[in-house]
């Protein structure tokens, strides 16, 4: 039987990027279909939206309203989800939590505000780890009301793919992949997207907005040939820049950098026992830099945490050489696999939770929460970055605080879309 929202709310009690959405206009089409893409020297049967991969990047100002229509035009259902952008509960795009997925042919209008400044992206959230590998994703770019001076504004996206020994996207279903660190394809590229369309020279001044699209693998990137800092974490800027260091970027996760370019930009992924060569942005002729210091970004306005909220505790389980648990899938939060009847926490609206989350499994996880940010604390109880995923290795627990001031219900998953699939998933309810 097809489960839907009626049904599961009655039991409870290198490629360029495509042409973004022009700061006049409001409407947008996204046409998720079947497509072609060339990786790797084949043209491999992919998904796209709007016939290319990544989808259109989106760009919209700050304050500035989204009015997006999904066209399905696929052989089977289709959703949006606007990872990080905090948007009304009914437009989240998840299936079965806020609506039903959208069957081919038929379309549905998303629209929402833009209230945050940041680096943000889109994806499909219905058969995510499926759709998501084939190609269903794009960028979301809120441009700030006051821009920082920079000579490009580039979109840098990092993404993994499974080919089989022909070339063609690896349609064998492995159970390895749903139990241990995931699928992680044989094939990475970058994909690159510079909105000003100019050669890039050394000295020029750059922003690089960096995403991690892929269903499951971890980069830990470095930058050659930048002179910058980090200025932004999943969309939200920090209080005080860091320096530029090797970024780990898990599943959704996103990372700002402004810099001035040295020479070529090469992005290296050091993550596993081998080095990773993942691309690199040329650079021809010179510019004197400038002479500015980079500074913070303007902070977006978000809600202040309070206290005496609940505490609560959620333990991931699961995976190949664990310890068994109650859940019915491979993995599991707190003894329950996928989305359970009842929400793992409800509160009323503006609450300040603190969740404490432990990883007992002998992988790693990218924890995200849809429709709001939180505050990763450190040993001490210190707020550091302001996230909406969180990466916990082996063995790690880290805690978090979140005002829960977003009202409906949110899906709180794991991020490594293979391990969201076989269970590591639930939510939250916020009155």
């Amino acid at each position: 039987m097809l489960l839907t929202r009626r049904s599961f709310l009655g039991g409870m009690t290198l490629t360029l990027a495509g042409t973004g959405l022009p700061a006049a206009t409001r409407e947008l089409i996204l046409a998720p279909q079947a497509i072609k893409a060339r990786f790797a020297g084949h043209d491999v049967s992919m998904l796209g939206f709007n016939g290319g991969l990544p989808g259109p990047e989106i760009r919209v100002r700050q304050g500035q309203t989204a009015r997006i229509t999904l066209d399905n035009r696929l052989e089977e259902g289709a959703l949006v989800h606007w990872h990080g952008l905090r948007v009304p509960n009914r437009m989240d795009g998840v299936n079965v939590l806020t609506q039903d997925a959208v069957i081919p042919g038929a379309s549905f209008r998303y629209q929402f505000g833009a209230p945050d400044a940041g680096t943000f992206w889109y994806h499909s959230h219905y058969l995510s780890y499926d759709q998501v590998s084939r190609g269903l994703f794009g960028a979301f770019v809120v441009e700030e009301q006051a821009e920082p001076a920079v000579d490009h504004d580039i979109v840098v996206q990092f993404f993994d793919l499974l080919l089989d020994g022909s070339g063609q996207y690896d349609e064998a279903f492995n159970p390895a992949h749903f139990a241990t660190e995931g699928r992680i394809g044989n094939i990475v590229t970058t994909l690159v997207s510079n909105g000003t369309g100019k050669i890039v020279k050394r000295g020029d001044r750059l922003r690089l907005r960096l995403i991690n699209p892929s269903i499951d693998r971890v980069y830990r990137v470095g930058l050659n040939g930048l002179a910058g800092k980090i200025v932004a974490l999943d969309g939200m800027p920090l209080v005080h820049p860091q320096t530029l260091e090797p970024i780990l970027l898990a599943p959704g996760q996103r990372c700002d950098v402004i810099g001035d370019a040295t020479g070529p930009i090469r992005f290296d992924d050091d993550f596993g026992e081998q080095t990773l060569r993942l691309g690199e942005i040329a650079v021809s002729g010179y510019r004197d830099p400038a002479k500015a210091p980079i500074s913070a970004l303007p902070p977006n306005r978000m809600p202040a945490p309070k206290v005496s909220g609940p505490t609560t505790e959620l333990v991931l389980q699961g995976g190949a050489g664990s310890a068994s648990h109650s859940g019915t899938g491979t993995w599991a939060l707190n003894g329950v696999s996928g989305l359970p009847r009842t929400p793992f926490l409800s509160v009323k609206q503006g609450t300040t939770a603190r969740i404490s989350i432990r990883n007992e499994t002998g992988f790693p996880h990218v924890m995200h929460l849809h429709g709001h940010h939180f505050w990763e604390l450190d040993a001490a109880g210190r707020t550091g970055a302001y996230r909406d995923s969180t990466y916990l290795d082996i063995g790690e627990t880290r805690d978090i605080l979140v005002v829960l001031d977003n009202p409906g219900s949110w899906m709180l998953h794991c991020h490594m879309l293979s391990h969201q699939a076989d269970g590591m998933a639930t939510w939250i309810r916020v009155g």
